[in-house]
């Protein structure tokens, strides 16, 4: 399919919130609120949230649902995503690619979810599907490695110097293990598809390498920052790219959504080469007969099976070489901290069982063995010893939650500030896109935490983002809570920032003078409004 004419994206994109009306009537009879029929994205996302205050809470609303905490956070925050840029839809009013890309990311979720919940039984087929649709999906998974390993080695064109800044980046163990999986000479083909990926996006790498390439990209705008959006989308295609090398026919879903990304993802490269700005000509990489195919993904296979497959969200950073053996390093202490503990646990639970037989031997007359039995439980269940040295990663850890990233954001979006001061405690950092959940749902508690730790906020230039989303969030209705002006006078008063918002003003104030009407006027108000709040605090 063709994402160049308005007509082909109004039409995907309408198919898109017809599976999503239809799944929201499933998914909403399954939260015991029944409907006639479903609606537009802000309408279903209300609704959920009516679910949640009827249950109790969002953990109760997953667990109906199949999902755990981080599927739930993934699952809410593609729907706000999607609420943010379609509100509401009018039959045969304008698309935007990013309408789109929200669309069919939200379906992808839905797909996820009937799987989790065998109770749910919608269908999720944009398009009937055939052998050449399968055969073209593998051929755009193919081409869109190929293209990052000539991304990479465009950048990194002698072999040797790029082993040595991998050994530098990434680690001596990763890279000998890349060398043993892969051909004689050539690291790249032992990489995982995330690898490659990762070794694109990666902040250092992307601004070095492949800024100028992406940035100019009109496809790659669904979110703020262009290398925030080749992430998203090369992630999902790994999740894709993961089923066909399992040989899992892949679905209609997913193979619009692929055909979508690799024309976001390989267009850009495609025009450089064409201008002859870079080597790699991503359209020479989807010729190729079946047979090969068949072999590409089964050596694809061959290499999942011996790491234990591509299973890992894509990062937004390479993890510097002494992290890994630091954090085992730390484990191990701790391992050896919680032993110690239980062994001396066990020698005062037994010196006070020895001290309780012996008082009452010499109170009471010989006992029966099932007496003795029964006091010494007794003694176990009052002398449990407590760690008071217990870390915050021991106690997360002791609750089942594990030290990772998106706990760490869904206890943010849930409000459950136990977590979120463990997490905090820990040493754990924290980026403020991950609060525009918790900040429209005005969950202070949570966002109170995080501003007395601003410290471990290492989101770089958060202001764009942060400004872009409050614009979009105050034009449909929400509120400016003083929350949410904390966070602009906590990150955003810089000058330069300043500066470029008196630019958004004035740009908002000339549409209005130009075009005089309500929704003119109003977005001029949001951005003087947003204006005045960053420049009182500068």
């Amino acid at each position: 399919m063709t994402y160049s004419t308005q007509q082909s994206l109004r039409e995907e994109f309408e198919t898109a919130l017809g599976i999503i009306s239809q799944a929201s009537v499933a998914i909403l009879a399954l939260l015991d609120i029944r409907v006639a029929e479903g609606k537009d994205p802000q309408w279903f996302s209300q609704q959920l949230e009516q679910a949640r205050q009827n249950l109790g809470s969002w953990a109760v609303v997953g667990r109906k649902l199949n999902l755990d905490d981080v599927e739930m956070s993934r699952f809410s925050l593609r729907l706000r995503h999607l609420q943010q840029l379609v509100p509401r839809y009018e039959s045969g009013q304008a698309i935007s690619q990013n309408q789109l890309f929200a669309a069919l990311r939200f379906v992808a979720c839905l797909e996820r979810l009937r799987d989790n919940q065998p109770k749910l039984e919608y269908s999720t087929v944009l398009a009937a599907d055939n052998d050449a649709q399968q055969r073209q999906a593998l051929q755009q998974l193919r081409a869109l490695e190929l293209t990052l390993k000539g991304l990479i080695a465009n950048a990194w064109p002698d072999q040797q110097q790029l082993i040595n800044h991998l050994k530098q980046r990434i680690g001596g163990d990763k890279v000998r293990r890349w060398l043993k999986l892969g051909k004689q000479g050539d690291v790249l083909s032992g990489m995982l598809f995330s690898e490659l990926a990762l070794l694109v996006i990666d902040k250092k790498e992307y601004a070095q390498h492949y800024e100028r390439l992406f940035n100019a990209a009109d496809s790659l705008t669904l979110f703020v920052e262009p290398r925030k959006t080749l992430q998203t989308f090369l992630d999902d295609v790994r999740v894709i790219r993961n089923a066909a090398v399992q040989q899992q026919p892949l679905t209609s879903a997913q193979m619009t959504m692929l055909d979508a990304f690799y024309s976001a993802i390989a267009g850009p490269v495609q025009e450089a080469y064409a201008k002859g700005r870079v080597s790699v000509n991503p359209q020479a990489f989807m010729s190729m007969d079946t047979a090969k195919l068949d072999a590409f993904f089964e050596e694809a296979a061959q290499k999942n099976r011996a790491v234990g497959g591509d299973i890992f969200d894509l990062r937004d950073t390479i993890e510097r070489p002494g992290a890994q053996r630091q954090g085992a390093e730390r484990d191990t202490q701790q391992l050896l901290v919680s032993v110690l503990w239980g062994v001396t646990g066990v020698a005062f639970i037994a010196v006070a069982l020895g001290a309780l037989y012996l008082a009452s031997d010499r109170v009471n007359p010989p006992q029966t063995a099932q007496s003795v039995n029964h006091a010494s439980s007794q003694a176990v269940e009052i002398s449990q010893p407590v760690n008071i040295n217990e870390t915050p990663r021991e106690k997360l850890s002791r609750k089942g939650i594990r030290w990772d990233v998106n706990h760490f954001r869904a206890a943010i979006d849930r409000n459950e500030t136990d977590v979120v001061q463990l997490f905090l405690d820990g040493g754990m950092s924290w980026q403020v896109a991950w609060t525009e959940q918790a900040l429209a749902a005005k969950q202070d508690d949570s966002l109170n935490l995080l501003l007395r730790h601003r410290a471990q906020m290492d989101e770089i230039k958060p202001c764009r983002r942060m400004i872009a989303t409050l614009s979009h969030a105050l034009a449909q209705g929400e509120t400016f809570t003083s929350m949410r002006k904390q966070f602009l006078k906590s990150f955003c008063v810089t000058p330069g920032v300043v500066k470029r918002q008196q630019h958004a003003l004035d740009q908002a104030e000339l549409r209005a003078q130009a075009n005089p009407d309500a929704n003119t006027k109003k977005w001029a108000a949001i951005q003087r409004s947003i204006y005045q709040e960053i420049s009182s605090g500068a």
